[in-house]
C-alpha cells in the first residue's frame, strides 16, 4: 500500500502547512506549475516526488520534469500532465492516446479547480488537486490525498489548506 499526496500549481510556494502532510505520505506527486526548483528540492528531501512540468515552469524545472508523466504504482496506472482538461474536454493534444491508453487515474493540473470526476466512457478517474500555491484566482489552496493497495484506490481526501492571501 502506497499512500500519496498529490498537489499542483505550487507556483514557488510552499509553506509548513503543505509540509505537513509530505510528511504523511509514502510519494508526492506534483502536477505542474511548480513554479522554481527550491519547491521540487524541498519536497524531494523529505519523501520521493513524481511530478511534470506547467506551462510556467522554466529550464531548470523542464530539463528535470516531463510533459507527461505515466507510470504504475500497485499495479494501478497513472498518467499524469499540467494541461489535461477533463471528462468530455480532454485536450486535444492527448485524446487519442488517452483513450488506447485507458490509465486508471488521469491526474491533471492548471485550472486550479479541484476536480475528482469518474469518466466512465474510458472507466477511469479523473484527479485535478486544485492549487496549493497562493498565485490565482482560487480562494482555498487545496490538494488531494489517497492510498493505493493491490489495483484499488482507497480513502480519497480532500485537503483544504488555508485560504489564499
Amino acid at each position: 500500500m502506497k499512500k500519496i499526496l498529490l498537489l499542483s500549481d505550487t507556483h514557488g510556494f510552499i509553506d509548513d502547512q503543505i509540509l505537513k502532510f509530505v510528511h504523511h505520505a509514502d510519494e508526492v506527486w506534483h502536477a505542474g506549475d511548480i513554479g522554481n526548483i527550491k519547491v521540487a528540492d524541498t519536497i524531494s528531501k523529505v519523501k520521493p516526488l513524481r511530478g511534470v512540468y506547467g506551462n510556467i515552469d522554466g529550464k531548470e524545472i523542464r530539463s528535470q520534469f516531463p510533459l507527461d508523466n505515466k507510470f504504475t504504482v500497485e499495479n494501478v496506472s497513472v498518467w499524469m500532465t499540467h494541461i489535461g482538461g477533463y471528462p468530455n474536454r480532454y485536450n486535444n493534444r492527448i485524446r487519442a492516446d488517452l483513450k488506447k491508453l485507458k490509465p486508471k487515474i488521469f491526474i491533471s493540473g492548471h485550472s486550479h479547480i479541484l476536480k475528482v470526476q469518474y469518466d466512465k466512457k474510458l472507466d477511469l478517474l479523473h484527479l485535478n488537486p486544485g492549487a496549493a500555491g497562493k498565485h490565482g484566482f482560487h480562494s482555498i489552496r487545496t490538494m488531494l490525498r489517497f492510498e493505493l493497495d493491490k489495483e484499488e484506490i482507497k480513502n480519497l481526501e480532500i485537503i483544504e489548506l488555508a485560504k489564499r492571501t
